[in-house]
């Protein structure tokens, strides 16, 4: 054979076991067609199989080789008796497992692959199935091995070993004449170890509260625990609904003392709350991470709005980010281009430090100037795009001079000397509440209708809240705000006659058939809240009860709303921080339930659920109780439901969103709020296609809220404070929403991992003491269920005296103390150890002197 064809063959030889023999022969026949002769279909072949080989490699690079963490301990049983051998192995999936026994293959039946655990069971051992085992786990990237040795001896010879001695020394030793102290030293040893079984199951270390990690970057979810026995199983839930599981992307690892996820790259849908609960035979802990992912945010939503023009200022007005990147907008940035006569696209910094979505520019733009502007807005990931532009701005020429209409109020002075019979009629009842009742009266003179509010003043406190309400009522001056005529205080009652408001409540004025229900209508609505409230709050006034039932028509044809009540409204004062526990569950802000100082900002939380209910017809926070309603508020959970809000408009959510905000400090104020884009975009001037909104759901509200008039809804400070003490309050009642079926499926699981058949890890050993002295056998049992354990004399059931003490730990450690030892005491003792997975027995020989 010459040179060429011995290469040849041995290249047929060296690859030909790498290719089916059918796909080969058809690959030669194929290319044979093609006209390549035999030596080029080889050559083919051979950097087909050498590219798949490097393929291979590189993923096997990639891949974690097994490693056993826990390798295999010796064991030693008597004749008879049941073995259990077990590894904690880790590496990449899929992790094939194998065993043998002194060299021989050991059947499938007697092993298991759960959780990362490799087992091997032996039942009834005999000299037999004494020898060396050896497991190995395998996967593409290696393999790792690890063998232990099973001693199997007769009962009666079970040899005495250092290696399983738990013995200490003083137990070894014969005693001494001082009985009676031995005996009080082991009582007091296993009074020690009981004192160590009380404390918690799992114990975690420093666990971290909240991961904060931008988009691409690894998130590393990592929790440290201290466990009062082993084995430790552990699950990670997310969101308290769908187990964390191993993935391309997440890795998820554990063992006896820490617990983490890995997840290589993050995404903005991994952020939320990761629960880890880890399990060991005495107990469950659990401990939860939050995990925000940032980015930076998207653009503005809109393109902002012009306002409130002149000559060389105007305000701009726009919506948030549909998206903030995971973490709160910091701010916006507002740019400016000038338009000329070639269309400069040049942008200018306005102001790089705007908080709210309005922006009063007072400088830098020339009279009868044209601009262009845009907003970014930045968290702490980064800086948007821009926003849409604006449409062309071209500033005025004059400047508008405002003209307010001067309005003529009365200051009350409280009359002590007259009743409020002697100067008015009173009619009939309008309304019942906590302060009191209302009628109807008509001045005796000028037969001005009003309204007298005739206070339940028994006690010194009661006068004195409604002098405070009549002092309040002397500040507030507005034409959106109830206006206080006159007040009476004698001995047998205190009266505030009111102006008196004949439209009726705004909600039942809007579900009337003749009405028309828009969201530019609902839109002027808010503004005169918002004007009214503005005129509060500058006064440094918060009213602390804005709902439906107080935002009121001034008559039955019109438009315009009055807010009235003023019943809790207080006076803020600087360095006195101000907290109260009365409002109405659904409209009550989070800082009131949880007994935190509020502000002008509480009232705004209030007109956002006012806006929402509007709009939508429905309650954001209301629950199925006020203990429900609480916790939905305190956690500010609501959603925009796409049915009640399929008419309404992004920047009406968007409104919306900016009042109802956890914290109060990120609210808008009166005034922002009169400058955000929704409401700037339904002013007069503007005018767009609008829809009319359903009020079927408006009627459904007002229904439920027939029986929850003031004097039932304002809250009494022991109702409230009882369901908003720690740690049972509703603003923690997250924390006690229920697991998902999933999550608790992988819970209980925990549980059956831990299962095992009891097993001896130390025996017994045999002993000599002499007469009178104290004998202590112990051994250490594991298995779970916590196996029953029994002792034996002589095959005889032992049981608890005055001169024999049993004592069984959490850890396992069992011991059997004979007091005053006898002749009659010496012989075979036996512990037998069983649960419901098998049962287990080892034995000593106690022989006592005479």
């Amino acid at each position: 054979m010459d040179k060429e064809g011995k290469k040849t063959k041995t290249f047929v030889s060296t690859f030909q076991l790498a290719l089916k023999p059918q796909a080969r022969l058809c690959r030669v026949e194929k290319q044979k067609e093609n006209g390549l002769d035999k030596r080029t279909v080889i050559s083919n072949d051979i950097k087909t199989v050498s590219s798949t080989t490097d393929a291979r490699r590189t993923q096997a690079q990639s891949l974690e080789a097994p490693r056993f963490k826990e390798p295999l301990r010796d064991c030693a049983v008597c004749d008879g008796t049941d073995a259990c051998f077990q590894g904690v192995i880790t590496g990449s999936e899929p992790l094939n497992i194998s065993w043998l026994h002194n060299g021989e293959k050991v059947p499938s039946s007697k092993i298991y692959f759960w959780n990362g655990v490799a087992s091997l069971s032996l039942s009834q051992c005999s000299p037999a199935n004494a020898g060396t085992y050896t497991c190995t786990a395998e996967n593409t990237a290696g393999k790792q091995s690890s063998s232990a040795v099973l001693y199997v001896k007769a009962i009666m010879e079970i040899p005495r070993t250092d290696r399983y001695d738990l013995q200490s020394d003083a137990t070894e030793k014969v005693a001494s004449q001082e009985n009676t102290e031995q005996l009080s030293t082991l009582k007091e040893e296993s009074q020690h170890r009981e004192e160590k079984d009380k404390g918690p199951p799992v114990e975690f270390i420093e666990p971290p509260e909240q991961v904060e990690v931008q988009v691409g970057q690894q998130a590393r979810l990592f929790c440290e625990f201290r466990s009062s026995c082993v084995p430790v199983a552990c699950c990670w839930i997310y969101n308290k609904d769908k187990v964390v599981a191993e993935g391309p992307q997440v890795s998820v690892r554990s063992s006896g003392t820490q617990s983490s996820v890995i997840i290589s790259q993050a995404l903005p849908k991994d952020t939320g709350s990761y629960t880890v609960v880890a399990r060991n035979r005495a107990g469950t802990a659990q401990h939860t991470v939050s995990l925000s992912v940032i980015d930076r945010p998207d653009p503005p939503a809109s393109q902002p709005v012009v306002s409130q023009l002149s000559t060389q200022s105007l305000v701009l007005s726009w919506t948030g980010p549909s998206y903030d990147g995971g973490t709160a907008v910091l701010g916006y940035i507002v740019e400016v281009s000038q338009v000329g006569p070639n269309e400069s696209t040049t942008w200018t910094e306005l102001t790089n430090c705007c908080k709210n979505t309005s922006y009063h520019v007072r400088s830098g733009l020339e009279p009868q100037g044209e601009y262009r502007f845009r907003i970014r807005a930045y968290n702490s990931a980064g800086t948007s795009d821009p926003s849409q532009e604006s449409g062309c701005v071209k500033m005025a020429t004059t400047a508008k001079e405002k003209k307010e209409k001067p309005g003529s109020y009365i200051t009350v002075t409280i009359d002590t000397k007259h009743k409020v019979r002697d100067h008015y009629n009173v009619h009939e009842k309008l309304g019942v509440g906590k302060f009191g009742e209302v009628y109807r009266v008509t001045h005796k003179e000028t037969g001005q209708e009003c309204a007298g509010k005739f206070y339940r003043a028994r006690t010194t406190k009661e006068r004195s809240a409604a002098r405070k309400e009549i002092e309040l009522m002397n500040k507030l001056h507005h034409p959106k705000l109830v206006q206080c005529l006159a007040a009476y205080d004698t001995r047998s009652e205190m009266v505030m006659v009111m102006e008196y408001i004949a439209g009726g409540e705004l909600f039942k004025h809007i579900v009337d058939e003749n009405f028309e229900h828009t969201e530019p209508t609902s839109a002027r609505y808010m503004q005169q809240i918002l004007e009214g409230m503005q005129y509060v709050h500058k006064q440094n006034i918060v009213h602390l009860d804005l709902k439906p039932e107080n935002i009121v028509c001034v008559d039955t044809a019109g438009t315009r709303i009055k807010i009235i009540d003023f019943g809790l409204a207080r006076e803020l004062e600087e360095g006195k921080p101000l907290m109260v526990m009365h409002g109405t569950p659904e409209f009550v802000a989070p800082e009131v339930i949880n007994y935190e100082p509020v502000g002008l900002e509480t009232d705004m939380w209030s007109i956002g659920v006012i806006c929402f209910i509007l709009l939508s017809g429905e309650s954001p926070f209301q629950g199925n109780s006020d203990a429900e309603t609480f916790a939905l508020v305190t956690a500010a959970c609501y959603e925009f439901d796409e049915e009640s809000f399929e008419d309404i408009s992004d920047q009406a959510k968007d409104f919306i969103s900016s009042l109802l905000k956890k914290d109060r400090r990120d609210r808008l104020l009166c005034t922002e709020a009169l400058l955000h884009p929704w409401m700037v975009s339904f002013t007069p001037l503007t005018r767009r296609p609008t829809k009319s909104l359903n009020k079927e759901k408006m009627r459904h509200f007002l229904a439920k809220r027939k029986w929850k008039k003031t004097g039932k809804a304002v809250l009494a400070l022991q109702r409230i404070a009882n369901l908003s003490n720690r740690p049972d309050s509703p603003g923690s009642s997250s924390e006690e929403l229920g697991w998902s079926q999933e999550a608790e499926e992988a819970i209980k699981s925990l549980d059956r991992q831990l299962q095992a058949e009891p097993r001896f890890q130390h025996v017994l050993k045999d002993i000599t003491l002499p007469k009178g002295a104290t004998a202590q056998l112990k051994c250490l049992i594991t298995g779970y269920p916590q196996p029953k354990v029994k002792w034996l004399q002589n095959e005889e059931p032992l049981s608890e005296s005055r001169r024999v003490t049993m004592e069984q730990h959490r850890d396992g450690l069992c011991s059997l103390i004979l007091a005053d030892l006898k002749p009659s005491d010496s012989g075979l003792y036996v512990c037998k150890a069983s649960n419901k997975l098998g049962e287990a027995m080892c034995s000593a020989k106690l022989k006592v002197q005479l």
